[in-house]
């Protein structure tokens, strides 16, 4: 008993130090987010200054609050614009290859100011912590995992390049490559030159060898040449990534990145990789020239990457798109009939019909396989890619008072867009409809909205009350009006009952 009370003072000091780290220590402007005490790895994105665990109080989930200080020799108010178009760009990022933008503000703390950005929070390693614990088994990478994370990088590469005006990454690298326990890769999504309109600093990257030659010498912001921050940069430190997974590490150093890579290692690395089109693809991304390297779309069709995609990839894209037969959207009947095992989902129609019914398929395989689809893990590349966002995100209201409202009656505005919505309309015994809405908004959170609905209401006054107690956004209004209200056309006269205001 004696040992028991002799180590209890040091669970008390475990539990205080798990409260301190805790404990909230700032609010956003508009309350959504709290910063805790907790410090988080600032995932060598240069200019930095801070990073802190936060909690969003809405999706009830874990960020990360960054913290960026103004340099002495930058003027905020000069900087604001610029500033205010680099952000607003980042947070309109939506890709299930990188890592969320969430949102920004400005502000001044003890007499200094700084930019404040909310990102997602990575609790899974990166490739190099990865390929640190793989090393000691393995001697190479298994080809088909290198593809599929090559796969997934250049799709998000891809993605930033086609913006309008492209965003460079900049500061591509194992260390700001993530991996989730499901085998999504993920980037950093914050540019380093986001950075120089806040901050003159010198970049300490201990990634040198991920540098492109044209971008390597430059050591601040001051110094930059604006030709040479492009998407060929990203290119190259893509190629030397590429390189690093494929042989877990580089010949000559160990393995380990953090000690100084030089050419030719990087030559050394290269020549040990067995497979020919392997080392082809990795040469043309690392092409001294920037002119001459390929573009990360180009990439994706290179013979190492390019496959025909199957036709159960491509049903399995499209099934995961429609809102209205994803799991968590069905209606308890729609639910019970699919998982019938007599449920037939396909048909061949000849002399002797061929039929291909739910219980041939092992579910346990097909839900992993959809939910692989819908995290971004086998995207479609041999077709047009995916497009940056052109329109403008509402901007979150700002409130004096974080904690409380001063009117406790006031009603949450739902700042989020409705990206695709279907409607379902269903009659019970009694006289009464009941409406289900199913909404993804563009965030990609989903929201299921049931209502009963009689021949009285009107689907007008329905939208309107959807936005005024915060489930729509004012500009959804319309839409959803128009979808209720043609849905309940469809049924109601069916049983020939008018719908008001219709």
């Amino acid at each position: 008993m004696g040992d028991v009370d002799q180590e209890q003072p040091e669970k008390n000091d475990s539990a205080d130090e798990s409260e301190d780290e805790g404990e909230v220590l700032e609010y956003s402007p508009c309350g959504r987010w709290q910063k805790r005490r907790e410090e988080v790895e600032q995932r060598d994105v240069p200019g930095i200054d801070y990073a802190f665990l936060a909690m969003d109080t809405e999706e009830g989930v874990e960020v990360v609050w960054n913290e960026v200080q103004f340099s002495e020799n930058r003027n905020l108010k000069a900087q604001e614009d610029k500033i205010r178009q680099v952000f607003d760009n980042l947070i309109q990022l939506d890709h299930p290859n990188i890592v969320k933008f969430h949102k920004y503000w400005t502000d001044t703390k003890d007499g200094k100011s700084r930019v404040i950005f909310i990102t997602e929070y990575m609790s899974s390693g990166s490739l190099s912590q990865f390929m640190k614990k793989t090393r000691k088994n393995n001697k190479t990478f298994n080809l088909k995992a290198w593809k599929r994370w090559c796969t997934q990088i250049l799709s998000a590469l891809s993605y930033l390049h086609s913006c309008n005006p492209p965003i460079t990454h900049g500061n591509l690298a194992c260390d700001t490559i993530f991996i989730q326990h499901n085998g999504l890769i993920k980037i950093g999504s914050v540019a380093p030159d986001a950075m120089h309109h806040v901050k003159t600093y010198r970049k300490d990257i201990k990634n040198m060898h991920c540098i492109a030659p044209e971008y390597a010498d430059i050591t601040s912001a001051d110094q930059s040449d604006p030709g040479a921050f492009g998407p060929p940069i990203d290119i190259y430190s893509f190629g030397i990534c590429a390189l690093e997974i494929a042989a877990l590490g580089f010949q000559g150093n160990g393995g380990e990145s953090s000690v100084h890579v030089t050419e030719e290692n990087i030559k050394r690395t290269l020549e040990s990789l067995e497979n020919p089109l392997q080392r082809d693809f990795i040469s043309q991304c690392i092409i001294k020239d920037p002119a001459d390297r390929p573009n990360a779309r180009e990439l994706l069709f290179h013979a190492i990457l390019f496959e025909v995609h199957s036709l159960k990839l491509l049903a399995a894209h499209t099934f995961v798109k429609s809102l209205s037969i994803l799991p968590e959207n069905l209606t308890d009947e729609a639910f019970i009939k699919r998982i019938d095992p007599n449920t037939v989902f396909a048909e061949i129609w000849c002399k002797e019909p061929v039929q291909w019914k739910r219980s041939q398929v092992p579910n346990l395989e097909l839900e992993k396989f959809l939910e692989d689809v819908r995290n971004g893990i086998y995207p479609l590349t041999a077709f047009t890619m995916q497009d940056p966002p052109t329109k403008t995100r509402p901007v979150t209201p700002e409130v004096d008072n974080p904690q409380k409202s001063e009117d406790q009656n006031s009603l949450d505005v739902e700042n989020r867009l409705v990206t695709s919505s279907s409607c379902n309309v269903r009659k019970d015994d009694s006289s009464k409809y009941h409406i289900t809405l199913m909404l993804k908004m563009d965030d990609k959170m989903n929201r299921q909205l049931t209502a009963d609905f009689s021949k009285d209401d009107n689907a007008d006054i329905l939208a309107q009350e959807l936005v005024h107690y915060g489930f729509i956004n004012k500009s959804d209004e319309e839409l959803i009006a128009k979808l209720i209200n043609d849905q309940l056309m469809t049924v109601l006269q069916k049983t020939n009952i008018p719908v008001e205001g219709s």
